[in-house]
């Protein structure tokens, strides 16, 4: 399996700190999750079923009707490369590890940003994650359009990973699913705080719709995952305030890190990130003061989740003091 971040039982392990005492910023997973009431009894009881309200919020948060629930956004990563015939697959470098990871049946190549628009032309299908995990880096909407447009022309397809994008939705493309050659994967586990839910949608053409249902099989959501996931599309007035706290919370983040020599980088509403030589080193020193980051190691890099109360802000600034940056 890759290593993904969350993995705080093996750091509370390797440095000896008790669970409680972390402070874990390797998930950019929004801390101040959206607040799950209690569940009916019924829904722990009945199978799933499909009509039982989570479409039709999906569609009216989304903007589409042309969508299918999966268990998160991984289970159509895994899916996808299955539904189309071994072709030439181009990805971002460096991007999610589980995308290339799923295409390996396919001739993948990972490209950085400036090559990808010279490179569009040979390839079957183009995938991104937008913004892109680890680096935040963005592609304008009128360039992802283009390239649709010249991979579909061909019978290709473009696929993005809209997982960090809840904070921006008018820059989502998920309107647009239906066109042929159009793929968009969301998550609630991100914005909404709900990973342990494991729900996604995948918006697209009906036929690629059809293929991905049969292949993940019946009730590939549960009953309580889909209730609550239901209920947190709904809840608009959460949604509205949740934006504005991590626009707030982000900007913070970023000038923190800049006070404390770790400038550069990009981010996204959820996290920061920030290449680094010497990034093992301060992801070592930060994780002793029981500060979780998540490293990569190519390229080098830190990316900074949110803090999720005044405790881990306070917590993060003192460590950063501490910082012996070589």
């Amino acid at each position: 399996m890759l290593e993904h971040g969350g993995r705080l039982r093996l750091a509370a392990q390797r440095y000896s700190i008790p669970l409680a005492d972390w402070v874990d910023l390797s998930t950019g997973i929004n801390p101040q999750a959206w607040p799950v009431p209690p569940l009916a009894p019924e829904v722990w009881q009945r199978l799933p079923e499909t009509d039982d309200g989570l479409e039709a919020a999906a569609a009216a948060y989304y903007g589409s009707t042309q969508l299918l629930p999966v268990a998160g956004s991984q289970a159509a990563i895994q899916a996808l490369p299955a539904c189309f015939a071994p072709g030439r697959v181009i990805t971002l470098a460096p991007t999610y590890a589980e995308h290339p990871h799923a295409w390996r049946g396919h001739a993948l190549t990972a490209l950085p940003a400036a090559d990808i628009d010279a490179a569009v032309g040979r390839a079957d299908t183009l995938l991104l994650v937008q913004p892109n995990n680890p680096d935040g880096q963005r592609f304008s909407r009128e360039q992802l359009l283009a390239w649709h447009a010249d991979l579909a022309a061909r019978g290709g397809r473009l696929i993005v990973d809209e997982a960090f994008l809840d904070a921006e939705p008018m820059a989502s493309l998920v309107p647009l699913a239906g066109q042929p050659g159009l793929v968009v994967l969301r998550s609630v586990g991100k914005f909404f705080g709900l990973a342990g839910a494991r729900v996604g949608f995948v918006f697209a053409e009906t036929a690629l719709l059809e293929k991905l249902a049969d292949r993940l099989g019946p009730w590939a959501v549960s009953g309580p995952a889909r209730a609550v996931t239901a209920a947190a599309l709904a809840d608009t007035a959460w949604q509205a305030a949740a934006r504005a706290q991590l626009a707030a919370d982000s900007q913070r983040l970023a000038a923190l890190l800049d006070q404390h020599g770790l400038g550069g980088g990009a981010g996204t509403a959820l996290f920061q990130w920030r290449p680094r030589p010497d990034a093992a080193h301060i992801h070592g020193q930060l994780a002793q003061q029981g500060i979780l980051t998540r490293l990569f190691e190519t390229p080098p890099g830190l990316r900074f989740g949110l803090p999720g109360n005044a405790t881990e802000w306070a917590r993060l600034a003192a460590a950063l003091t501490r910082l012996r940056i070589l």
